[in-house]
């Protein structure tokens, strides 16, 4: 192969590329598009959507137009007037309290009283009014009392129609009808369609919300306990270096633990499939009371626990303990766990500063607050108290075989 053919190998294989990513483009093009298309429907229906429907009246108007109309005055009016009535109830019967309203269903009224009129003077033409009677009707009313209306339409066309036209006038009776019939079911089903996905969207906004408040909180709970962590041992590293650099370096050792396991709990908090083990959480929880200058104290007994009640629990001993750490001065926390066939309780207790610690969770959705809704919504309680002569207490208590709270 010569030089100039490798030039044109390349050239060829660029605009294959190329070519093939125009293609992509206009692919992903017409699939936005479309997607769109999908999720915008448009403007709801309104009164235009009826109105072509009184070309129907035009046999009546070229009667009246060729002078075949007797009292072609009074024929003129009549027609100006239904006409008139029937804009009115077609523009008011897409808002539900328009539609309801006494002024719609008198205007319906006069239209069927107009209808009759027109229909009993003139006859011919002039009877397909009632299928637009029928039309306004079915726009207008829904519910139970539809099928009464409805036949009482039909029933009043046949009965004019037929004694213009004998046993004929029976297809002006059946199409009055169909035209209620048809055009209620259609504008429910239009409404149905529009309820449906106003309420799909708002289901969207609302798992959008209950996934930003756990992210919000599992990011709260994680980095508030892990920094307390790091910030106590990084400050006993720094007081233990110039005298112990073994006790130092042992430290140090702790905080790339404690980091290296905050960074997969904040993978599994974003993904969402973090479960917290209450075992792992305690001996967290006599590392940091330790490193923190407090003598952890840790009982527990009763059956085992289902995964969920750990979860739960292990979030408040992590909050408790990091409250103690930051705020409490104690000297020592005990940390109690007990249980029973049904229900278990989890009791966490310092010797701190009490009621001058600042309160926890003042804002919805973190801290102390934001497990007390978790557990509540679980079938649990969660009870934070000071002491009359100082120290702070967390009581947690929750069926052994709690569900883990959706968001």
């Amino acid at each position: 192969m010569t030089w100039g053919d490798g030039v044109r190998c390349r050239l060829r294989a660029w605009r294959a590329v190329a070519k093939a990513g125009r293609a992509r483009a206009a692919r992903s093009r017409e699939a936005r598009r479309c997607e769109k298309a999908q999720e915008d429907p448009g403007p709801p229906p309104s009164g235009y959507t009826l109105l072509p429907w009184l070309l129907m009246g035009l046999g009546a108007f070229s009667n009246i137009f060729q002078g075949t109309t007797p009292n072609p005055f009074i024929g003129g009016l009549g027609l100006l007037t239904f006409n008139s009535l029937y804009i009115y109830v077609a523009f008011r019967a897409f808002d539900k309290d328009k539609r309801q309203a006494r002024s719609t269903w008198l205007a319906l009224g006069l239209m069927a009283a107009v209808t009759c009129g027109l229909a009993i003077a003139y006859g011919d033409n002039w009877l397909l009014f009632f299928p637009l009677l029928g039309l306004a009707t079915g726009a207008v009313v829904r519910g139970p009392r539809l099928k009464a209306v409805g036949t009482g339409v039909a029933v009043l066309a046949g009965v004019v129609s037929c004694a213009h036209d004998g046993w004929d006038g029976m297809t002006i009776a059946y199409a009055s009808w169909i035209s209620t019939m048809v055009t209620a079911a259609i504008l429910s089903l239009s409404e149905a369609v529009r309820e449906l996905r106003a309420a799909r969207e708002e289901l969207a906004h609302r798992a959008v919300e209950r996934e930003r408040l756990r992210f919000s909180r599992d990011l709260h709970d994680l980095l508030g306990h892990t920094m307390s962590v790091i910030v106590v041992k990084s400050e006993a590293a720094r007081r233990l270096a110039p005298r112990d650099l073994d006790a130092a370096l042992s430290q140090i050792t702790d905080i790339e633990s404690v980091g290296r396991q905050a960074l997969t709990e904040i993978r599994e908090a974003v993904t969402g499939y973090r479960d917290g083990s209450l075992s792992t959480e305690l001996d967290r929880a006599r590392s940091a009371l330790s490193a923190a200058g407090i003598e952890p104290v840790v009982r527990r007994s009763g059956p085992p626990l289902a995964a969920q009640t750990e979860a739960l629990l292990g979030w408040v001993v992590r909050e408790a303990v990091t409250n103690a750490v930051r705020h409490s001065q104690a000297r020592q926390c005990e940390i109690a766990v007990t249980g029973t066939g049904e229900r278990v309780r989890l009791t966490v207790t310092d010797d701190g500063r009490g009621s001058d610690a600042p309160p926890p969770g003042a804002v919805g959705g973190t801290g102390l607050k934001g497990l007390t809704e978790r557990l509540a919504a679980a079938g649990g309680t969660l009870a934070a108290t000071a002491g009359e002569r100082g120290g702070f207490t967390v009581r947690a208590e929750l069926p052994t075989t709690a569900d883990m709270p959706v968001g």
